[in-house]
């Protein structure tokens, strides 16, 4: 669908971007939408600061607010922009947070500005040169390498441990995505609600461990230069708290059939683990049930964005891709903990009617 953000006038940022920069106005260069992530919207622009001998040229990302509804709500850009800027004097490859505007008096939303870092990051296609012998296993030698330093990031040191109460963690995110299901749900769903009250009854003993969780930890989320991690991106469900959450969602990551670890010669998540051990020396336990946890959640989030789809909020095609994956992932999550029964999805999926009329308005080139 169409962006007001794209409209702006490019003059009003500029001039708002001159506010917080010393070095005389700023002039910007094109601005691009990133297509990346389902969550937010991202710019790309070149900032041209000052003039003559001090003429300085910057690559720039902003990061808007989705208009509400969105798909992960409560949306809280300034959290992720504090989480940016604590990240900053640590090896964690985060891009560097710059500015802040709250008011959305300058784009009409709330935003912030990055440093552009480069990297390719393979979502869904891996272009064939990746499958060059020995590519593959390096790229996830290095993520794995990147998400052990996401782990060992001092908290205390980065003030990052104001973020919470890490030991509430699974707590809460039982909490919030059982409630995130509640509000969406339009009737009984027997698969997901299975898969809740299982996780409920297993639950294990809480883990002694808190550490930063960056909460979205699938390959997708980490570019790339040649085959080494250059940059973690998409720090929107980042907290403290257990772990094993972040290895519970790589592990399904794993077993999903696109990216770089679906590859014929992806490493086995045994090895990936076992090198994750030994560089944190944090152990790794109860697989089953955090790959369970973190399916019920990604259930859940493509749940919301299938009935954000059916109720008309947004014609966007991969709201529709993400109704196909709900029952997928439950599934796995279910068979993580060895329940292999047939149950119904229940109304996961828009309706036929809501299908062909978001189709229409993109043949006809509206939204």
């Amino acid at each position: 669908m169409a962006s007001a953000a794209t409209d702006t006038q490019p003059d009003r940022l500029a001039a708002w971007i001159t506010q917080q920069v010393p070095g005389g106005a700023v002039r910007l260069g094109g601005i691009d939408h990133i297509d990346f992530g389902h969550s937010a919207e991202m710019l790309r622009l070149t900032a041209v600061i000052g003039s003559g001998v001090d003429e300085r040229t910057q690559e720039l990302v902003i990061k808007l607010r989705p208009a509400a509804p969105g798909l992960l709500e409560p949306y809280d850009l300034a959290r992720q922009f504090h989480i940016l800027q604590a990240l900053e004097p640590t090896t964690v490859p985060a891009p560097r947070a710059l500015w802040y505007e709250g008011t959305g008096s300058v784009l009409g939303r709330e935003f912030y500005v990055m440093e552009h870092i480069d990297g390719a990051a393979y979502e869904r296609v891996v272009p064939p040169e990746l499958d060059a012998p020995g590519r593959i296993p390096r790229m996830c030698e290095s993520l794995i390498d990147h998400l052990a330093g996401i782990h060992l990031v001092d908290l205390a040191a980065t003030g990052l441990d104001r973020l919470g109460d890490g030991h509430t963690l699974v707590d809460r995110e039982l909490a919030r995505w059982e409630g995130e299901m509640r509000r969406v749900q339009l009737g009984p769903l027997p698969a997901l609600e299975r898969l809740l009250t299982e996780l409920h009854e297993r639950r294990p003993e809480r883990s002694p461990n808190v550490t930063l969780v960056h909460g979205d930890a699938k390959p997708g989320n980490f570019g790339f230069v040649g085959d080494d991690v250059s940059a973690v991106f998409d720090w929107e469900l980042t907290d403290i708290g257990d772990p094993m959450a972040d290895i519970g969602y790589l592990e399904l990551m794993w077993g999903y059939p696109v990216g770089i670890t679906s590859r014929p010669s992806a490493p086995p998540i045994d090895d990936m683990l076992a090198r994750y051990v030994a560089r944190t020396g944090i152990p790794v336990h109860d697989r089953p049930w955090y790959l369970a946890l973190e399916a019920f959640k990604t259930s859940v989030i493509t749940l919301v964005g299938s009935m954000l789809f059916e109720a008309g909020h947004s014609d966007d095609m991969r709201y529709l891709e993400m109704a196909l994956g709900v029952h997928m992932t439950t599934k796995m999550g279910l068979r993580a903990l060895g329940i292999d029964e047939r149950l119904d999805p229940g109304p996961v999926m828009p309706s036929d009617a809501r299908i062909e009329a978001a189709q229409a308005r993109a043949a006809a080139g509206i939204g």
